[in-house]
């Protein structure tokens, strides 16, 4: 009996704009196609159909990161030792190298404050100033002292000699 093949759409016609979704799904299908074609031999049907998305693993180890259970000290067990070393020099490659700092972070701090701070203490200043004290500025008044006891003119009753 030969097995029903589902018709293929040309490329012309699955390279127009309203069948997108349609090429990604079937570009899609064919990947999965050629990935169980290559591992075919290594996934069984029951993993196929499986919906689970956990791996099981015989020891706990791994999850907890340690090390293996067999270990050798001042060369009692010079394969071991071996091995340990090749596993030791493989972390070491797939960590990436620090690389060294030109300027240190209390330089980078001092030059920070530096040329932002007197900014943002005068933004901050600006934020609680009153309304006097930015015309006094305004003004060239170069007084340190922004709240001086000056004397606020008050209106005055008219005295009954000024007619």
């Amino acid at each position: 009996m030969p097995s029903k093949s589902k018709p293929k759409l040309s490329r012309g016609v699955l390279d127009m704009k309203f069948m997108q979704r349609t090429k990604a799904k079937v570009d899609k299908e064919t990947a999965d196609e050629q990935s169980r074609a290559l591992y075919s031999n290594e996934i069984n049907e029951k993993m196929l159909n499986s919906n689970s998305n956990y791996i099981v693993e015989p020891s706990y180890s791994i999850c907890a990161g340690l090390i293996d259970g067999r270990l050798s000290f001042r060369g009692m067990n010079p394969e071991i030792e071996q091995l340990m070393e090749q596993e030791q020099t493989e972390k070491q490659r797939l960590k990436k190298p620090e690389q060294p700092k030109e300027v240190s972070d209390q330089d980078m701090a001092k030059t920070y404050y530096a040329n932002k701070a007197p900014a943002l203490t005068s933004s901050m200043g600006k934020k609680f100033s009153t309304k006097k004290d930015l015309k006094r500025k305004q003004n060239g008044d170069s007084d340190n002292h922004p709240h001086k006891n000056h004397h606020k003119a008050q209106f005055r009753k008219p005295r009954p000699d000024d007619d």
